[in-house]
């Protein structure tokens, strides 16, 4: 049955939830000014949708959505996050489900198929702190000494990229996003550090730079589509996973690189910051100079002020200047609706949308 939750908020119920810490308490996001759910058209037949095995997700929006069409049926192939595209390009699928944004790979095997770009609808944003939540954020650390301010998302392009000939704008290479080596920030006098920082090399840490939703977050976001890194990073593989080297989760090895080095930096996730009790700074993020510095927090990867959140999203196969078919348009329109919204935030997987992104998600599909 459908998942309803009493006033504009998420149950306090889920506070005591399995599996949290005892002293968690799962974030409220207002959805009173998101759209209730009106269906426009009758919805009959099947929709079919394959990708990330989001099971109880799905699940609870298929039963909510056929209390408004009780006709449709909903078919879904949840193994894994690939199967998403794999079910578009071949005609098998009618939404692909994805967790994270879909990578360069996917978009162009679908474009070689179709000859356009697929539909693209973010549905939700990747958690923030939550011990239940899945597509994190990324937080960027340094050690309790230093005295930096913030990070500038072209500030974080030094750092951690490189010089570069070109970029990807979505399946196009540009030149237009080219950078030489000067734009390189190899040490802390160069972030207006002086005294005992001047001329002090940045050791820098992160995780899984060669395919993975946060390398992708970063390249999109900070690189403007480049994908040559710093050599110098100290990278832990797979970090988000429980492989562990001297008995700690890679997780815990940049933290604690950062925590013992006063002239490191580090991604991460605020979940694991948490766990760990990690003993470090949090730089909040600005989206360009002079720009407001914005810390991360639920509040700021609801509103989508932080400027690396994540997001999750649905993919339909449109032809440029067709409509969507109504099954696909009206299931959409329901997952953007606050009723959709709710059991996104009850499931504690992701974060809602708010109000003014849910009017951008549903002007795409019209």
């Amino acid at each position: 049955m459908a998942l309803v939750l009493a006033g504009t908020a998420l149950s306090a119920a889920f506070s005591a939830a399995a599996g949290a810490p005892p002293a968690y308490q799962p974030a409220h996001y207002d959805l009173s000014a998101l759209p209730s759910y009106a269906s426009t058209q009758r919805v009959t037949g099947v929709l079919r949708i394959y990708g990330t095995p989001l099971e109880d997700l799905v699940g609870k929006w298929a039963n909510a959505f056929r209390g408004y069409h009780g006709q449709v049926r909903l078919n879904s192939y949840l193994i894994n996050t690939s199967q998403a595209f794999a079910g578009l390009v071949t005609g098998e699928a009618n939404i692909g489900l994805m967790g994270h944004r879909q990578w360069r790979n996917g978009r162009v095997a679908f474009e070689k198929e179709y000859g356009y770009a697929p539909l693209e609808i973010r549905f939700g944003s990747g958690s923030y702190d939550d011990p239940e939540g899945t597509t994190p954020g990324l937080i960027f650390i340094v050690n309790k000494k230093n005295p930096l301010a913030g990070l500038t998302l072209d500030q974080i392009d030094g750092i951690y990229g490189a010089a570069r000939t070109g970029g990807w704008v979505g399946t196009q290479w540009t030149t237009s996003v080219a950078r030489g080596p000067e734009k390189d920030i190899r040490s802390w006098d160069q972030m207006g550090l002086g005294g005992e920082w001047s001329g002090h090399p940045i050791h820098l840490y992160g995780s899984d730079v060669t395919l993975s939703n946060w390398a992708d977050l970063i390249e999109r976001e900070a690189f403007h589509g480049g994908t040559k890194w710093n050599p110098a990073l100290n990278e832990a593989p797979r970090a988000d996973i429980s492989t562990k080297a001297k008995g700690k989760t890679r997780d815990q090895l940049v933290l604690e690189a950062v925590e013992k080095d006063p002239y490191a930096i580090g991604f991460i996730f605020q979940r694991v910051i948490n766990a760990n009790h990690g003993d470090v700074r949090v730089l909040p993020l600005a989206a360009k100079a002079g720009g407001p510095f914005v810390a991360p927090s639920a509040r700021t990867f609801f509103d989508g002020s932080y400027p690396l959140h994540n997001g999750a999203y649905l993919y339909f196969n449109r032809v440029p200047g067709q409509p969507l078919p109504v099954r696909e348009k009206e299931f959409a329109r329901f997952v953007l609706s606050r009723e959709g919204q709710q059991i996104v935030a009850a499931s504690r997987l992701f974060i809602p949308l708010s109000a003014e992104q849910v009017r951008a998600e549903l002007a795409k599909l019209e």
